[in-house]
């Protein structure tokens, strides 16, 4: 390739600005890029100390890596932490378009990937089991290995729970739009698109951006959220639009419209938790049922029921979910001090 040899030698001077470095996965089709150099040394004494510190004092670093030019309006990250309880491997905050997430169900499936590939922790057949630290709480993560190879891996989600059952808002061009609120890590309003006559298509897409927006701006207005534990939960994430299937008895398809209008390309590992504590609770599926669940580009999540639970009174699920995630890119962003949109912009 013609001037190769002087792309080789290039060399990013940090003394011109911030070097950031990352590498990038996706599961499903949902990216994740996990920021691993260019964070400063934040001293923190838990994940959600270190979550406030980097909102407060440091979100250029997430609109940098996350928002164009480098990233783009759907883009993910996040960032891996020292392991501030005992008992856990390590721990993580996860970064969007609008900000910082509380748990993610794709990123950890990708965590998954990208801790054995790196050798991260120590690796054992046929099973090694995985402790991270999330803002939602800790999160037990399992990988399956045979000959070495990586075959399958999973994780057992934080309690999952229906916090309001069968509400309604009124949405100008639809009428009264019933939901329910499910937590599964976050909390998500669910819609059943059955009764509004779209479909969870690829070329439906900006359609279904506009109306989750709306949709949840109208929750976020009507219901106040709170959750039982910790203060820095209590808000509603996203929309998540099902299709009206329990996924048990034939594939059901969602679509999670979240942060500013942020599409999910994976099922939504979060999501797929919240739709099982939904089902289940609803009398739809059993304890022992495994459900699929498709995302908007054809990937699919396995769901399964790990146990039920009392959580802060709550009648709660603790659900495994299963999916595949890769490695994609390993990149060294460079921020010019000069450059009058160093820290990028957001466009949809």
């Amino acid at each position: 390739m013609w001037g190769k040899e002087k792309f080789d030698e290039f060399k990013i001077d940090k003394n011109k600005g911030l070097a950031i470095k990352t590498i990038d996965l996706h599961t499903g089709g949902e990216p994740l890029r996990v920021i691993y150099d260019g964070i400063p040394d934040i001293k923190a004494n838990s994940v959600l100390e270190f979550r406030r510190i980097m909102k407060e004092n440091y979100d250029y670093i997430r609109e940098t890596v996350i928002l164009e030019p480098r990233g783009h309006a759907d883009m993910y990250g996040a960032i891996l932490l020292p392991p501030y309880r005992e008992g856990v491997d390590f721990g993580v905050i996860f970064l969007h378009n609008e900000g910082y997430s509380t748990m993610c169900g794709h990123g950890i499936i990708a965590l998954i990937k990208l801790a054995y590939e790196l050798k991260l922790i120590d690796f054992k057949e046929p099973i090694t089991e995985i402790k991270i630290d999330t803002p939602a709480g800790i999160v037990t993560a399992f990988a399956e290995i045979s000959d070495g190879k990586l075959d399958k891996y999973y994780f057992r989600n934080v309690p999952s729970f229906i916090y309001k059952s069968n509400c309604s808002v009124y949405i100008d061009g639809l009428g009264d739009v019933v939901f329910d609120i499910a937590f599964g890590g976050a909390y998500y309003a669910y819609v059943n698109v059955k009764n509004l006559n779209i479909s969870l298509d690829k070329e439906n897409v900006q359609q279904l951006i506009n109306l989750g927006r709306k949709i949840k701006m109208a929750v976020m207005n009507k219901c106040e959220i709170k959750h039982p534990e910790y203060d820095d939960l209590s808000f509603l994430y996203g929309v998540i639009f099902y299709d009206g299937n329990n996924g048990k008895d034939k594939v059901s398809k969602n679509v999670c419209i979240f942060a500013d209008g942020e599409v999910d390309r994976s099922p939504t590992g979060t999501g797929v938790s919240g739709r099982m504590a939904l089902h289940y609770f609803k009398n739809e599926i059993q304890k022992d049922d495994e459900i699929v669940v498709e995302s908007i580009v054809g990937s699919k999540f396995k769901g399964r029921i790990y146990s039920v639970v009392d959580f802060y009174g709550y009648k709660s699920v603790i659900p495994e979910v299963e999916g595949k995630a890769h490695i994609i890119g390993k990149n060294e962003f460079f921020v010019d001090n000069e450059d009058e949109i160093k820290y990028g912009f957001f466009m949809r």
